[in-house]
């Protein structure tokens, strides 16, 4: 599998299935794992779209070799996303209830899969449309229970899909303390290469526009179909 098709298939199928946005406020003190899952939940569906700054990193365990990515990316329920990257290399990855589209202007390549295709989980296809209940796709538990936050009083948890098709044993997040929002996931794959992604400057209903998520790929440029 070469570099981009890596980054194509560990783009869409985990950080689709994480991304939280800004719910109500809660007060201070340690919420019980019941509460948090109510939180991630609320905030799923008061969301209409959103944006936020984003960086990855990806450790590759082959070549014991870090990457370190950034952008902005854009969400809009059903299935349609953007991935805007910006640094250190520019590329898009277009997704949209139909096609999703990985563009990479610098090679010249167009990577194209049938979206229905790109949700073999059931649970990610859940998550992102915020039609599923977190404890009924995740067992939650807390990363240290006798600790249950870090130091700036954010959760930290673990999920731990309750279906084997997600690709992943577990998946660590950090949810914002007041906000719901899932900060920063990290998870490891079954070739040990480990992602963390981290989010920012997060907006809410901001009423992004449909054409966003439409792609026309370039003339001259190579298209790849993936299985």
């Amino acid at each position: 599998m070469n570099r981009n098709s890596y980054l194509f298939i560990i783009t869409v199928g985990m950080l689709m299935g994480l991304i939280c946005l800004p719910g109500e406020t809660v007060q201070a003190e340690t919420l019980s794992l019941e509460q948090i899952a109510q939180g991630l939940q609320g905030t799923y569906e008061k969301t209409a779209d959103f944006k936020a700054r984003f960086v990855q990193e990806v450790t590759l365990a082959s070549v014991n070799r870090k990457e370190r990515e950034e952008g902005t990316v854009y969400y809009k329920p059903p299935q349609k996303m953007l991935w805007d990257y910006t640094k250190p290399k520019v590329k898009k990855l277009i997704i949209n209830p139909t096609k999703a589209y990985l563009y990479v202007p610098q090679d010249q390549a167009v990577y194209v899969q049938d979206t229905p295709k790109l949700f073999k989980s059931q649970i990610l296809v859940r998550l992102l449309d915020g039609l599923g209940k977190v404890t009924e796709d995740f067992n939650l538990t807390f990363v240290n229970a006798k600790e249950p936050t870090d130091t700036g009083g954010h959760y930290l948890l673990y999920l731990t899909p309750k279906r084997g098709d997600l690709g992943v044993d577990r998946i660590q997040v950090t949810v914002h303390k007041a906000y719901f929002t899932i900060i920063q996931c990290q998870f490891s794959d079954v070739y040990g290469n480990r992602t963390v992604v981290s989010f920012r400057n997060i907006v809410i209903n901001s009423n992004l526009p449909d054409k966003l998520f439409q792609f026309k790929p370039p003339p001259k440029v190579e298209i790849y179909p993936m299985p």
